[in-house]
C-alpha cells in the first residue's frame, strides 16, 4: 500500500533529507586517493548522529555500516573497509541514509576520485541528469512508469544500461516501502502520482551489460561483465504540481 504522507510527517523527512545531504556532503570533502572507505563510512556516521538522526543503513538487516561505498564495477552495497583504499582515478558511488524521529531520507550520488578518465566521466554526468530527467515526471496525474520510462530512454540514448535487478522505492517511517520503482518499462503504467507520496528515485546505470550478481558476502553488487556503473538518487516529496527534493541543504545547487 502506498501511503499519502501528512504535512508534519513531509516536515520530519525533510529534515531527514538535510542531514543526509549534509553527511554527502562532509564525505564528499573527503574523497581522494589514499583514503579508506572506511573513514568516510565514520564522517558519516559522525555527522548523522551529531545532528540527532540515527544511519538508515546500520544493522538494516544485518548492514554492518553507516554507508555503502561502492567502486568501479561495484553497483550498489559496496560495505566500507580499512583495507579498501580509493585510487586515482577511481569513480565511487555514496549511498547514504538518516532516520530522524522515525522517518527516513535516502540518498546517493557518483563521485570522482582525482583524475578521471572520459568514459567513466561521462557514465557520472549520464546516470545524475537520467535522475532529473525522469522527475521530470514526477508530478500528480502522471503514472509511475511515467519516470522509469524516461530514464531508460535517456540512458539507453548513450548506449548504457540500467540495472534490472534493483530498483527505487517508496519511503518514509520504513526506508523500503511501497510502491517499487523500476528505472525502466513502458509509459502510462503503474499507480497514478499523488500529492503527499514519498519516493526514492535511483537510477543505477551500468556502461555495459544490465545483468549483475551478488558477491559472497551477501551485499556487495557488481556488474556481470566488471564494467564500471553509476548511481544517483534522492528522496521526493510529489507536491501540488510538481516534486520536491527532500535530501538537499539550505542553498544546495545541483550540477545537470
Amino acid at each position: 500500500m502506498i501511503t499519502i504522507k501528512s504535512e508534519r510527517e513531509i516536515g520530519i523527512m525533510k529534515e531527514a533529507g538535510r542531514i543526509t545531504a549534509l553527511a554527502h556532503k562532509a564525505v564528499k570533502e573527503a574523497i581522494r586517493p589514499g583514503v579508506s572507505t572506511k573513514e568516510l563510512d565514520k564522517i558519516a556516521y559522525d555527522v548523522i548522529t551529531s545532528h540527532g538522526a540515527i544511519p538508515s543503513f546500520l544493522n538494516y538487516h544485518g548492514y554492518p555500516a553507516s554507508i555503502c561505498a561502492s567502486i568501479n564495477e561495484v553497483v550498489i552495497h559496496g560495505i566500507p573497509s580499512e583495507d579498501i583504499i580509493l585510487k586515482d582515478g577511481d569513480i565511487i558511488s555514496i549511498d547514504i541514509g538518516a532516520c530522524y524521529k522515525g522517518y527516513h531520507g535516502d540518498c546517493a550520488k557518483t563521485h570522482l576520485v582525482g583524475s578521471v578518465n572520459e568514459e567513466r566521466r561521462q557514465l557520472v554526468k549520464v546516470t545524475q541528469q537520467s535522475l532529473f530527467e525522469g522527475l521530470k515526471y514526477a508530478r500528480p496525474n502522471n503514472r509511475l512508469s511515467d519516470i522509469s520510462h524516461a530514464i531508460e530512454k535517456y540512458v539507453k540514448s548513450y548506449g548504457y544500461s540500467v540495472v534490472q535487478s534493483f530498483t527505487g522505492h517508496g519511503i518514509g517511517n520504513k526506508m523500503h516501502e511501497d510502491p517499487s520503482i523500476p528505472n525502466f518499462g513502458e509509459p502510462g503504467r503503474g499507480p497514478i502520482l499523488k500529492k503527499g507520496m514519498t519516493l526514492a528515485i535511483e537510477p543505477m546505470v551500468n556502461i555495459g551489460t544490465h545483468k549483475v550478481r551478488v558477491l559472497e558476502d551477501d551485499w556487495t553488487v557488481i556488474t556481470q561483465d566488471r564494467k564500471e556503473s553509476a548511481h544517483y538518487e534522492h528522496t521526493i516529496v510529489i507536491t501540488d504540481d510538481g516534486y520536491e527534493i527532500l535530501t538537499k541543504f539550505e542553498g544546495e545547487e545541483f550540477n545537470v
